[in-house]
């Protein structure tokens, strides 16, 4: 708990809600109901161990603040998130209905716990540690299973280990989602161009195939865009996107725009994870993915 002034009221409000929920009490010494409120917040703050911060404002010695929120009567909590008010409630609650406040807009011990297993796995994949990297994304993955972000990176890491089966039987719960996730929806692109790869292994004699056709018609989509799924399952991802534009720049609404919407989950595929960054200053895009997303727009729009 921290009592909250002007001075600071920058630094531990409103930058401090960019990083975790922040719930402000507006009290005053006198206030009866604040000083039964107060020993509640204290103790639920330590009991949510981090999920959030409890400032407490004095209204009659910070008046300044406490016209800004509108703050009518005493005790008000408000509850900020990423610098701006989420909700609030005026009066004494008891704890079961601070709680359940509380519970509507902190994450969990679940949540958190899973997200730093996620940044630990991208830490190890930097360093070329994919045994770790999966153990950790296995684990965010169990530990909050409503965690698509973590199960997108699990299940790519499968995939790109080759370990198809493993990747499908992580990606049943939340395939369903696929059709209404850009994220989700490619990794369901990559596995499908997978199944039909499986289904003709024989690469040599594919590309044998698929080169005597667009010979003889560059115009056949058919065996482009086959020949783009087959070179997706191979993780030749730039020269499955060099495919596609063949076919976008000839046809773009082909087979209900089939290339530019695989071209699109390619993109989401190879997308690494951006880096970070000081506040105010925008991460560096990747040069491939820029350079194939640039190539896109060109083809899209002309």
């Amino acid at each position: 708990m921290i009592d909250v002034t002007v001075e600071n009221f920058e630094t531990e409000v409103i930058a401090a809600s960019m990083e975790v929920p922040v719930l402000v009490d507006f009290w005053a010494p006198w206030c009866g109901p604040c000083k039964s409120l107060g020993p509640i917040l204290e103790k639920l703050e330590t009991e949510y161990a981090g999920r959030f911060k409890l400032v407490k404002i004095d209204s009659d010695q910070e008046q300044q603040i406490a016209a800004m929120f509108g703050i009518r009567s005493i005790p008000t909590c408000v509850l900020l998130m990423n610098g701006q008010p989420v909700d609030g409630f005026m009066g004494a609650q008891p704890e079961g209905q601070v709680r359940a406040f509380l519970d509507k807009h902190v994450p969990s011990a679940d949540e958190l716990l899973a997200e730093a297993e996620e940044e630990a796995a991208q830490e190890a994949l930097e360093d070329g540690d994919t045994d770790t990297a999966l153990e950790k994304l296995q684990h965010a993955v169990a530990t909050d299973p409503s965690n698509d972000d973590a199960r997108f990176d699990y299940v790519k890491l499968l995939l790109q280990l080759g370990r198809v089966d493993d990747a499908k039987v992580a990606f049943a719960p939340v395939i369903a989602k696929a059709a209404g996730s850009r994220r989700l929806g490619a990794l369901q692109v990559w596995m499908d161009a997978i199944d039909a790869v499986d289904a003709a292994p024989d690469d040599a004699a594919a590309e044998a195939d698929f080169a005597a056709k667009i010979a003889a018609s560059k115009r056949d989509f058919d065996a482009r865009f086959a020949r783009a799924r087959r070179l997706i399952a191979r993780q030749r991802w730039t020269d499955a996107m060099d495919e596609l534009l063949e076919i976008l720049m000839r046809d773009k609404a082909w087979n209900d725009e089939a290339a530019r919407k695989t071209y699109v989950a390619v993109l989401e595929i190879i997308e690494p994870p951006r880096a970070k960054v000081a506040e105010g200053q925008i991460p560096p895009e990747d040069p491939v993915v820029a350079t194939y997303r640039r190539r896109l727009s060109s083809v899209v729009l002309s």
